[in-house]
């Protein structure tokens, strides 16, 4: 109730409705700090989409496990309250006690990861990215690299026919995920990347 709505919630909103409805598959948000970007991409979103399809398989990542798992833990307390269980069937498994890896009786999983961390194993029909840089890490070349080469080489392979992917940052280099993800755009006809900024 205390929400205060601005016009760029509502361009968000819209674009991840597009991702749930499956019209978008790829779509990057950049904003500055403090503009609910991960409150809706990685809070909300998990908890709206795997309730309205609960064998949903979700991998959430974000610049260190320590972040992701907090976005898990927040959609999983979501979808234990009574508001939510008014408005979707889908149900956790009885013994889905972590925060950061949780399943639904009805076969939804997700899985939290910090960029660079291992997600053997692991499918995605949803792939979100929240922040995957530090403020530090636009100082490093290397680190920005190797953000990108984790993208890559692992949650990009994960990703299950007909997969989402939501990236959500804040740019603190001409040299992030944001950047290089545009550029393979631009160059090999990579995916094609719905841009809000």
């Amino acid at each position: 109730p205390e929400f205060i709505v601005g016009k760029h919630h509502e361009i968000i909103a819209e674009k991840l409705e597009r991702i749930a409805s499956g019209e978008l598959k790829r779509l990057i948000i950049n904003m500055p700090p403090r503009h609910t970007k991960s409150e809706f991409a990685s809070n909300y979103l998990p908890a709206w989409m795997i309730g309205n399809k609960p064998d949903l398989k979700i991998i959430q990542a974000t610049n260190n496990a320590e972040l992701a798992v907090r976005f898990g833990r927040k959609a999983k307390t979501l979808m234990e309250q009574d508001e939510f269980k008014k408005i979707f069937n889908t149900r956790l498994r009885e013994d889905s006690k972590a925060a950061g890896k949780w399943e639904t009786d009805q076969g939804g999983e997700y899985y939290a990861a910090g960029v660079g961390g291992s997600i053997t194993g692991r499918g995605a029909d949803l792939l979100i990215i929240d922040d995957p840089h530090s403020e530090q890490d636009a100082m490093s070349a290397s680190a920005l690299e190797n953000a990108y080469e984790w993208y890559t080489s692992g949650p990009r392979q994960r990703l299950q026919p007909g997969a989402s992917i939501v990236l959500v940052m804040t740019r603190w280099s001409t040299k992030d995920l944001t950047a290089m993800l545009l550029k393979q755009q631009k160059e090999v006809k990579g995916d094609q990347w719905d841009v809000v900024e």
